[in-house]
């Protein structure tokens, strides 16, 4: 009788090692760069930006290095190519260079990932524009999920493997659904400030005129 097939491999250790390295990196980057009288809204948002900024610049921009000119994850070699051979284990499109992700990845790159690190300059410069930007990414940020799962989802999930927890719970689940949360605690967020910005110049407009 043949052994299981091993699941958590070194690769899937050091895939979350380097995404928590991340984390912890953006947390001492707020830490950093934030004033010391930041509110806890802004040490989160910064956190979450630079954490997502460097996720899209070096994960996922490997990815679309990967994806281009012929080339694809499940043909080449090294460390970062190993790391999307362990998540196409989940997700088949991503190792074989599906043209609906590699569109949704270049957009997420080279635009959201960009934004991530304007917004970052606006947090450490207080500058409440960033507001209208941070609606703008996480609008981005909610679309790129949508158009990566419902188009599958439609067809009756023929790339998802969901047969471990692993791969469920910790590749699909997990690493995709932080992506829905976060952007919308931060659309919330910055609603509510512009919100009240244009109800305080309305009044303040209001007032004049009487």
């Amino acid at each position: 009788m043949s052994a299981s097939p091993q699941i958590f491999t070194a690769t899937s250790a050091y895939s979350l090692a380097f995404v928590t390295g991340v984390g912890v990196a953006a947390y001492l980057a707020a830490k950093s760069l934030l004033p010391k009288n930041a509110s806890w809204q802004d040490r989160v948002t910064f956190i979450w930006l630079a954490f997502d900024g460097i996720i899209h610049y070096t994960l996922e921009g490997s990815f679309v290095y990967y994806s281009l000119f012929g080339r694809q994850v499940n043909t080449s070699s090294g460390p970062m190519a190993q790391m999307w051979k362990e998540y196409a284990l989940a997700d088949s499109r991503w190792g074989t260079a599906d043209p609906t992700i590699v569109s949704l990845e270049l957009l997420t790159v080279f635009g959201v990932g960009t934004m991530c690190f304007y917004v970052l300059k606006q947090l450490i410069q207080r500058d409440p524009a960033r507001h209208y930007w941070i609606i703008v990414l996480s609008t981005s940020e909610l679309y790129g999920g949508w158009m990566t799962f419902c188009p599958e989802w439609l067809t009756g999930s023929p790339s998802l493997d969901t047969s471990n927890a692993l791969f469920l719970w910790v590749y699909l689940v997990f690493m995709n659904v932080i992506w829905v949360f976060v952007p919308l605690w931060l659309m919330y967020d910055s609603y509510g400030h512009i919100a009240s910005s244009l109800r305080l110049a309305q009044a303040a407009a209001d007032t004049k005129k009487n």
